[in-house]
């Protein structure tokens, strides 16, 4: 018997993270909860704008919100039980990396020999994460981004599309790496970057 997960996010991450439940095999999607009243269906399953707290415990819960700060925001505001980690049946990850409850793994990832990924994290679509790395809470990678062996990304950071980070390298707290930038030295707190090499262009 499968066991099930709910998802909170009816947009189109939701739709990503559906995949991920059904190439597992092992979950099926109990609720979907969105905040948005417009909402009535969310690929065929009725959504749920009224968060009940019976609705919520029902089954562990995933945050489907690509959006690190809003999605930091209503995890911290829903009492829930945190899903395992959803990875798709496709991720290459090596047995000594260790990722939390509540993260999403996409297809086609990388993630290599002691790898530390915390909660509530997305790493998307043909990323490479490699060995020693450390992801913090709510970080998101986005798709075909690359981290070298022992970076560390902050909490709340977004690796942009196509992004390139050496080893050794540290992405601060909330930062935003532009798509396809480069980055070969520590990146601030709060800071916004872009280019190759990457530049600061807001801080």
């Amino acid at each position: 018997m499968k066991k099930k997960i709910s998802i909170y996010g009816a947009s189109g991450h939701g739709k990503v993270v559906m995949d991920i439940i059904a190439s597992r095999g092992e979950y099926e999607l109990g609720h979907v909860f969105d905040d948005d009243v417009t909402l009535k269906l969310f690929k065929k399953l009725e959504v749920k704008t009224s968060m009940s707290e019976e609705k919520l415990q029902e089954f562990p819960l995933v945050f489907t919100i690509g959006n690190n700060k809003i999605r930091k925001k209503i995890v911290e505001k829903t009492k829930h039980t945190t899903a395992p980690p959803m990875i798709h049946s496709s991720v290459i990850k090596s047995p000594s990396a260790v990722i939390a409850n509540g993260t999403v793994v996409m297809a086609g990832v990388v993630i290599n020999a002691d790898a530390q990924i915390k909660s509530h994290v997305i790493i998307n679509s043909g990323a490479i994460v490699e060995h020693d790395c450390l992801l913090e809470d709510y970080v998101h990678i986005s798709p075909n981004a690359a981290l070298a062996g022992d970076v560390n990304v902050r909490e709340g950071a977004h690796i942009g599309i196509g992004a390139q980070v050496i080893q050794g390298v540290e992405i601060g707290k909330w930062c935003t790496i532009g798509a396809g930038a480069v980055i070969i030295e520590n990146v601030p707190d709060g800071a916004t970057v872009v280019g190759n090499p990457a530049k600061i262009i807001k801080n």
